[in-house]
């Protein structure tokens, strides 16, 4: 990419137009804009949607909000203002954009907070103002009573408490940072284009009227979307227009920056200008920092509906009193709003990312089992929903009313309890059901598989002992490992061995299994060389008991690795390995899990062989999303199979090639299972990285064979499931296995208005079956506030959950849509939540201030990374399996997990206090926080680098590595030497727990400053431009920024 973004510039002067180096941009939209459609038909800008048109938000006497047609023509006047509400911006006012010198650069640090700098030429003055007394509220617009102001904290001035908002602001620039004349502020860029609508490509209206989410489904019925750009000049006189990057006419370089774009000649000097200083934007470490001093160590009581709960990188313990902890259920917003014109309007999204099985810290209380006996768990009569803190018992506890319905219910006589003076029943403490969020149910017969009891889950190791994993010694490897941790298999509390079962196969173009039955002397071997028609040749003394069978089963692994030692055999089958695990716990009568390790990808001809079919020629084409989409046929049909008899595959790759990943992981991430890989796997540097993930993967806490149903109040319901799950129907979510690291996103939707007064409730109820073999029902409950104002919505949103969503719903939109319209769709939508904020809640504020809400100032920060995250960006120079494993991972992560993929944890550590228990806090996560003498190390979940700049002082270096300066270093070193220093010892404690905390395990990878494989650790410093193409946070801030200012003039 020789797109050079920002040069010398200050970072908030003027968009560059070579910035963001996406290419072709998040600009330049197909010829008819697809806004939020994915999947839907093109659709032309026609009329506004009704969201946008701001419909009262509740009239005087406290009715509904008038209903609005969704169709409107472009010339109604609804409530006597304009039919305009956000017209579609001018073409010419994407990035690069000459006449309205769009963010003032800082010349001068704040100036003194009583003056409110509105600077008119600038349109990002980044409005440096104080608070002063509260402004009055905007005039109403459209017939629509004023609004409460939120409070609003603007950067750099006398903080208050609690800012719901945050502007930001700056002084006004020293001299012109412009080419062209200035124009007054809001009249920005000349009238709109002429011609047929849209016709310069550019991101310009919000996503389309049915939008309540960025990549909903059908089209909606109506004409969607913004109002065409009426006839006028095209762009200010005089200036050429060219397309620029993020579409929109790019210009020629500005004043002060050597060229702007690729071809644009350097060196027009301008004024010498100032960098606007980075910490006063938005920083994730801050807010991050702030939360865990504010609630860190505390317990948090979940009696209180709809409370916001600390972010999920706080340290806090949660403490049950009827809703469920938000280690299993997180939401976008514990807001929701009362009408779908009210969530339209705002677009954002409303979802719930449920962890059924999240592990729980061993302070918090593991959750109770109920067990009602032969009669099972009570339900409700109507809706099925299971007995729960929101069930009120009426009529002297005769009878209940369901919370989710409202049905009444009779009480079975076994469970009638008397009720206190208050309506609650006499037992409520003694009973999980009734005073907690979660608990399990023992599940009856009815329940479970024709109607018995089901047999313990078997764990099947399928070992590739073809020439690379033999010739790579990694076979004796997993071989010597599986001694050990067979001792370790899961087990029930309070039992002395794990009740799974083993068994063992060997393949490469045929598959070898065997019978290790404890009677035997020597395990005996039987081949299947017919993959085509995949039998389990032995039925007893395949899958059996570890501790019985284990003198025989040690025996095997001593034996495999010298019995292929001499093999030639290159070739390999995949399809009929799983299909064989499916059929042996088929016979067997059970669930279980397939550890499968392969190396390469299966081209002997058998059933689901597959051929290379990567091509970067398709990489920024509209057939791009082939790459990501599974090849159909065999692999399908096996996912269905395996998730009927609860078969969950994990697959471990060891690659050297290109192995089509997106239709090898297509099985795993059907089934609840995982993808882990290790490219060119070398024993030595890679060999203890892959067996901390099996360990980790054999490890977890796991329930099979599982299916989850969400069930809500009346007036919404949920409409969509992101996850490694498989979906038969709308309504089940169906998983061959659920871990503690498996998070099923959830998207809602209204059907109907909610109440203030009764909220809104959720219930997720997972039936499995345990690792012992028991059928029970894990359900957690949740409540919601519901409200009629959009302020309300946005202080209760988590970010952290949103950003979730949005990298769920986007990573699925592009197995169908070009890359360029998801990324579009992605600023739109975040441009669009921020400018109803902006309109709706903030208090009245010069036009050029960026104001965000409190709860999601760092939004575009994450937005950003997402965008700049493998999937998402089109380059050639990343493996199309990487960019798919990343798609595969994301799509089955939890909150957590998300968020530290997205902003990586770069923590310092060359002038840490060894002596004490915390670790540093981390810094922002960018060049500007590495120093030449420093040592760091950054984490994001799945990649570790220990970053030493070049001027790191050789004690330090000795104390870590043992040698004297940092040119003795060898390069590929993976851990470091066990020292008796206090720093080698503080920073190897470091690296261990955060190894430990991790879902997956990594690889420490150990860089220098300024050498080559530097280049791998900068593309995680997520707020600078990326080496693929993409913005940097500030040039992302200041488009967005200009995007609102679009939607709001």
């Amino acid at each position: 990419m020789s797109q050079q973004g920002y040069v010398a510039a200050p970072p908030y002067s003027q968009a560059q137009p070579g910035m963001g180096g996406y290419q072709g941009g998040f600009g330049a939209g197909p010829a008819q804009p697809l806004y939020g459609h994915y999947g839907g038909q093109p659709q032309a800008f026609t009329a506004p949607p009704t969201g946008i048109m701001k419909s009262p938000v509740s009239s005087a006497a406290g009715m509904p909000p008038p209903p609005l047609s969704s169709q409107y023509s472009p010339n109604i006047q609804q409530n006597g203002a304009h039919p305009q509400r956000y017209p579609a911006p001018p073409a010419s006012s994407a990035y690069g954009q000459p006449a309205p010198s769009p963010y003032n650069s800082m010349a001068s640090q704040a100036p003194p907070p009583t003056q409110q700098l509105t600077n008119q030429m600038s349109a990002m003055n980044m409005g440096n103002y104080a608070p002063g007394p509260m402004q009055s509220p905007p005039p109403p617009a459209m017939g629509q009573p004023p609004m409460p102001p939120g409070p609003q904290s603007p950067l750099m001035s006398p903080p208050q408490s609690p800012p719901a908002t945050m502007a930001m602001g700056g002084p006004p620039m020293a001299g012109p940072s412009m080419a062209g004349p200035p124009m007054a502020g809001p009249q920005m860029a000349g009238p709109p284009m002429a011609g047929p609508p849209m016709a310069g490509p550019q991101m310009a209206g919000p996503p389309m009227a049915g939008m309540g989410r960025p990549f909903p489904g059908p089209p909606p019925p109506g004409p969607g979307g913004f109002q065409q750009p009426g006839p006028g000049a095209a762009g200010p006189l005089g200036y050429q227009q060219q397309a620029g990057p993020f579409g929109g006419p790019m210009t020629g370089p500005q004043p002060g920056m050597p060229g702007g774009f690729p071809g644009a000649p350097g060196g027009l000097a301008g004024p010498p200008q100032k960098k606007l200083d980075a910490d006063s934007i938005p920083s994730i470490t801050q807010v991050i920092g702030e939360d865990q001093e504010r609630q860190g160590g505390q317990v948090y009581s979940t009696n209180v509906r709809g409370q916001v709960p600390p972010l999920v990188t706080t340290d806090f313990s949660v403490q049950d009193q009827g809703n469920a902890s938000p280690r299993f259920m997180r939401c976008t917003t514990y807001t929701l709003p009362c009408t779908a014109d009210l969530a339209k309007q705002c677009q954002v999204p409303l979802a719930t990312i449920v962890k059924p099985f999240a592990s729980l810290p061993k302070n918090e209380t593991p959750l109770y089992v109920v067990n009602h006996g032969e009669t099972g768990p009570i339900r409700c009569n109507r809706c099925k929903a299971y007995m729960c803190p929101y069930m009120q018992f009426i009529d002297g506890g005769r009878r209940f009313q369901c919370g989710f319905c409202n049905c009444v219910n009779e009480v079975p006589v076994h469970y009638f309890q008397h009720l206190d003076h208050m309506g609650r029943r006499v037992d409520f403490y003694e009973r999980p059901e009734l005073s907690l969020g979660s608990y399990e149910f023992a599940a009856t017969l009815e329940y479970c598989k024709n109607n018995k009891t089901p047999n313990p889950p078997a764990y099947i190791f399928m070992i590739d002992v073809s020439y690379n994993n033999i010739k790579s010694g990694l076979v004796k490897l997993i071989c010597e490992e599986l001694k050990t941790l067979l001792e370790n298999l899961p087990r029930e509390e309070g039992t002395e061995s794990s009740a799974i079962k083993v068994g063992f196969v060997t393949y490469n173009k045929i598959l070898h299994f065997y019978n290790v039955k404890s009677a035997l002397a020597q395990p005996q071997m039987m081949v299947v060389s017919d993959t085509a028609e995949m039998f389990v040749p032995l039925l007893d003394g395949f899958l059996v008991n570890y501790q019985e069978s284990r003198a025989v089963i040690f025996n095997l692994l001593d034996q495999i690795p010298d019995m292929f030692a001499d093999t030639s055999e290159s070739e390999t089958v995949f399809a009929p390995v799983i299909q064989a695990g499916v059929e042996a716990f088929k016979a067997a009568e059970c669930s279980g899990k397939l550890f499968i390790f392969q190396s390469s990808m299966p081209t002997a001809d058998a059933p689901g062989k597959l051929k290379n079919r990567d091509d970067k020629k398709l990489v920024n084409t509209e057939k791009e999303k082939t790459l990501f989409q599974p090849q159909k046929g065999v692999y399908e049909q096996l996912s269905k199979e395996c998730v009927a008899q609860g078969c969950c595959v994990d697959l471990f790759l060891f690659p050297s090639q290109y192995v089509d990943l997106a239709t090898m992981g297509d099985v795993p991430s059907h089934t609840g299972g995982s993808v882990y890989k290790y490219n060119n796997f070398q024993v030595e540097t890679d060999g203890e990285h892959f067996l901390r993930d099996l360990r980790k993967d054999i490890q977890k806490s796991i329930g099979f064979d599982a299916v989850m149903r969400v069930r809500t109040s009346t007036g919404f319901r949920a409409t969509d499931f992101f996850g490694a799950v498989y979906m038969n129907n709308t309504t089940d979510i169906e998983m061959a296995a659920v871990d503690c690291d498996k998070a099923v996103t959830v998207e809602l939707k209204h059907d109907d208005t909610l109440s203030e007064e009764s909220g809104a409730l959720m219930q997720c109820a997972l039936l499995y079956t345990t690792i012992s073999g028991q059928r029970r029902l894990r359900v957690h409950n949740l409540s919601l506030n519901c409200s009629s104002q959009l302020m309300e919505l946005y202080k209760s949103c988590e970010t952290d959950s949103l950003i979730n969503f949005f990298a769920k719903s986007a990573y699925r939109a592009i197995l169908n849509q070009p890359l360029k319209n998801v990324r579009e769709i992605l600023v739109n939508q975040t441009a669009h939540m921020l400018a109803c904020y902006r309109k709706n809640c903030a208090n009245p504020s010069a036009a050029s201030q960026l104001i965000l809400p409190s709860a999601m100032k760092v939004l575009p920060v994450y937005m950003n990374s997402l965008m700049k995250s493998a999937p998402l960006v089109g380059s050639t120079e990343l493996s199309t399996d990487e960019r798919a494993h990343q798609r595969l991972s994301v799509m089955a992560m939890g909150v957590e997990d998300t968020q530290l993929l997205l902003y990586p944890r770069l923590i310092p550590l060359h002038n840490m206090d060894t002596s004490s228990e915390a670790p540093p806090a981390p810094v922002r996560c960018s060049e500007e926080g590495l120093t030449d003498a420093g040592m760091f190390l950054l984490e994001n979940g799945h990649s570790m680098f220990l970053w030493l700049g070049q001027a790191s002082p050789p004690d330090l270096i000795q104390s870590l590595f043992n040698v004297p300066s940092l040119s003795h270093l060898q390069g590929h070193m993976s851990s470091l030497p066990e020292l008796d220093n206090p720093l080698s010892k503080k920073v190897r404690s470091i690296i261990s727990e955060v190894q430990d905390k991790r879902p997956n395990s990594m690889k420490l990878q150990i860089v220098r400053q300024r050498d080559k494989p530097e280049m791998l650790f900068r593309q995680f410093l997520v707020e600078d431009k990326s080496l693929h193409g993409g913005a940097s946070y500030m040039d992302f801030l200041t488009y967005v920024h200009r995007e609102i200012r679009q939607l709001l003039t």
